[in-house]
């Protein structure tokens, strides 16, 4: 009787911490066609409270579990329509728990081209192979002098064929490969030699000329460089075991002589064959057919952490403070082509562009100047938006020279990350936004409402054009893209989404609307005027019952007929809301935002057969903070005064400065000089830090001090660490006029920052560290 195997829920409930029925809830809701930011949100009774970061990893492991089983299902019916499963062999595959030991007890049965081993068989040879195999006193070269015919010349031969079965056989045991296998995960190193001829042409992999470490602990950074230089071919990448062991025998030897209970020394003439057959099943069959395994598992891994810090960071930027719905001037700085000028109202309509030419060969300062202070009081705009490539810092002290002069209300100026925006602005998306408008230009009014809004602008662009990433090209692009769309889905169905003013890009991420729904939304929209209620939804062309239920909850309708509308709270849920607000004995509209009111109701009062405990609190939440925006209030950096480049730092200044970036190995941030400086994870805080995103994440404003400038080299060293500062150090200048910083978003034309490799230990560390990024 073969042994039953737990069941997926099972496993997937011990992986994530949670009850096998939780886990089965959760199931039959995704097979259903409910997504994560749902279920996490409205369906917390029924997965008694799985939350989202849960319920992401059940749905990845649900795939791979069912991938698995489906192909269990196919080894079975393969070994058994060769007439070769045995009750031991169907439990072995039944118990393997993952794809690897699947295929490991499936090598001997897997449909293969014709082998020396089958060409030996056909010879005749099986039977020597067998006979040195169970008398090992027996001279195994007088024993092939026996097995000469037609295709069998001499002993030498007949030798060569036995040994070509016996490998095959010792490369074919699972047992043995399992733990061949795990033997080299605990020991093996990888090493990297510099291919001859490849030295001037690799200057950039110099560090891996000569490299080797422990396969186990290498870096997904230090490993994707490695697998970037293999691939240009110039470092040569092998994994290694008991390479520097001097024991005769090696341990990967020793295991396969005791798995065929050959002697390793002292032993008879066929102990003596054998173990030379095992020398070269491990140097032809098995090493070549692991090492390639572990490197594709050492690329997953890096893969997969790679992917997780982009995620992160994505994130992080996504969920950036917007600035709010505020007239805006989005500036994308040029020097010879002019810096572009465009004005979006508060709701992002783009309102009136212009060039203007400040800077050489035309050096229109006054006009520049007069044009910036026209469009300024004939819009009012609150916010100007400079967009960080070259001439920023240039076209930022413009900007304030206008502002200072203004006899009015002064605007805010910020300078914002323009990565992605050219992206944006060459798409077709953006050409049906701003029909007419010039590519440049439309890049300015990006500019401008990321700055208002980054998530709705953001979304926009793909997340890979972003530049938050470490070796994004080089990941698996497929896993990559399935990992920041799941990114996006979730921020954008955390903030929630203004239904009547929101772009289809921003709508397509709601839970339950994909792009062809939220191009129906905004067609109907535009020809039918502002929704007045959730409801009016259906009416919207093949958004069915299905789909609003999936995404009613997460669009927000201002100002509409239905207060409840406006908040987070479901429309299925609308009937206990409206018992809350009876009990409360207020209107609906004066309840919404009465912390006292609501906080003195108890929430057993309202849970019914259909709605929770959960469900009754989110709701109470939600009145007394309707609408609520996850995202942290609005904050910027101060660029120092009289710091515009490299050249202006000094060791021990204190600038504040903003994450653009979060890597494995620390932190780059902005800090106002058209070149990001590094926080190297060591100096990143007083204590130890294991990963970065402990302590900063992307688009964070933070305090930081200049440890060492490489001019030549533009890299910049600085540290967060809260040690006494040295005599020398001093605070920069703060700006007279406080000055936002700059967005999260890293500039994708600046190289990473690092200080100069010979200046110190910490110097050395942080000169690596980018050089591996």
């Amino acid at each position: 009787m073969t042994a039953a195997r737990p069941s997926i829920e099972t496993i997937i409930a011990g992986e994530i911490g949670a009850r096998p029925e939780q886990v089965t809830a959760a199931v039959a809701l995704i097979d259903g066609g409910a997504t994560v930011p749902f279920i996490a949100r409205y369906r917390k009774e029924a997965t008694g409270g799985l939350d989202d970061t849960q319920l992401r990893t059940l749905e990845t492991r649900l795939a791979y579990l069912r991938e698995l089983e489906a192909r269990r299902d196919t080894v079975l019916r393969s070994i058994r329509d060769q007439g070769k499963l045995t009750e031991a062999l169907a439990r072995d595959i039944a118990q393997a728990a993952t794809r690897a030991t699947l295929e490991d007890l499936y090598l001997p049965f897997r449909p293969k081209r014709r082998s020396r081993a089958d060409a030996a068989r056909e010879k005749g040879l099986a039977p020597l192979a067998e006979r040195i195999l169970a008398d090992r006193s027996l001279d195994p070269a007088k024993l092939a002098a026996g097995f000469l015919n037609d295709q069998v010349a001499d002993t030498k031969a007949a030798l060569e064929g036995a040994r070509d079965i016996l490998a095959e056989t010792m490369a074919e045991r699972p047992a043995l490969v399992g733990a061949i296998r795990r033997h080299l995960v605990a020991k093996a190193r990888i090493r990297a030699r510099l291919v001859k001829g490849k030295a001037e042409e690799g200057a950039k992999f110099s560090d891996y000329f000569d490299h080797e470490e422990k396969w186990a602990s290498a870096p997904s950074h230090r490993v994707l460089a490695l697998l970037r230089a293999a691939k240009e071919g110039v470092v040569g990448l092998e994994i290694e075991v008991d390479a520097d062991d001097p024991a005769p025998v090696k341990p990967v030897e020793a295991m396969i002589a005791r798995e065929f209970d050959v002697r390793t020394s002292g032993g008879t003439p066929g102990d003596d064959w054998l173990m030379g057959v095992a020398r070269w099943a491990w140097r032809q069959k098995i090493h070549g057919h692991l090492s390639a395994e572990m490197m594709l598992t050492m690329k997953e891994g890096a893969d997969a952490e790679a992917i997780r810090i982009f995620s992160r960071n994505l994130k992080d930027i996504l969920l950036a403070a917007p600035a709010g719905a505020k007239a805006t001037m989005g500036l994308d700085p040029g020097i010879r082509t002019g810096v572009k000028v465009a004005v979006v109202d508060p709701t992002g309509r783009l309102v009136e562009t212009a060039t203007v030419y400040p800077f050489q060969p035309r050096n229109d300062i006054a006009g520049a100047m007069a044009a910036l202070t026209r469009l300024i009081e004939k819009h009012k705009v609150e916010l100007v938006a400079i967009g960080n490539g070259t001439a920023s810092r240039e076209t930022e002290k413009l900007a304030g020279e206008v502002i200072a002069a203004l006899k009015g209300g002064k605007p805010t100026k910020v300078v914002v990350s323009e990565a992605g925006a050219s992206v944006y602005s060459a798409s077709e998306l953006a050409a049906r936004e701003m029909p007419g408008v010039d590519v440049s230009l439309r890049g300015a009014a990006s500019i401008a409402r990321r700055l208002q809004d980054p998530l709705a602008e953001i979304v926009k662009v793909d997340p890979k054009a972003i530049g938050v990433g470490q070796y994004q090209h080089d990941v698996d692009q497929g896993a990559l893209s399935r990992a920041l769309e799941t990114v996006v889905e979730d921020a954008v169905n955390a903030v929630g989404v203004e239904v009547n003013t929101a772009s289809a890009a921003l709508l397509s991420h709601v839970s339950g609307i994909g792009p062809a729904l939220a191009e129906a939304i905004v067609a109907h929209r535009d020809s039918e005027g502002p929704f007045k209620t959730r409801r009016a939804l259906l009416k919207v062309p093949r958004l069915g019952p299905k789909a609003f239920e999936q995404c009613a909850g997460f669009l927000r309708i201002q100002g509409g007929t239905e207060p409840l509308d406006a908040s987070a709270v479901h429309p299925e849920a609308y009937p206990v809301a409206k018992k809350i607000v009876a009990a409360a004995g207020k209107d609906v509209r004066a309840l919404m935002g009465d912390s006292a009111t609501l906080k003195r109701l108890d929430p057993a009062r309202f849970v019914s057969d259909g709605f929770g405990l959960p469900t009754v609190r989110d709701i109470l939440a939600e009145l007394e903070k309707p609408g609520r925006d996850p995202r942290p209030a609005f904050r910027t950096a101060s660029f120092a005064e009289g710091v515009h480049e490299i050249s202006d730092l000094r060791p021990g200044m204190l600038l504040e400065g903003t994450v653009t970036n979060v890597a494995a190995f620390g932190a780059f941030v902005d800090i106002g000089v058209h070149q990001d400086g590094l926080v190297h994870v060591s100096q990143l805080a007083d204590r130890f830090v294991k990963d970065p995103a402990e302590v900063v994440k992307a688009g964070q404003v933070v305090t930081v001090r200049v440890v060492e400038v490489d001019t030549k080299r533009k890299r910049i060293a600085l540290s967060m660490k809260r040690e006494a500062e040295p005599a020398a150090a001093t605070r920069a200048p703060a700006a007279r006029e406080a000055q936002p910083g700059r967005a999260p978003e890293p500039r994708r034309e600046r190289g990473p920052a690092a200080p100069a490799a010979s200046q110190g230990a910490f110097g050395a560390a942080l000169a690596e560290a980018l050089k591996r990024r």
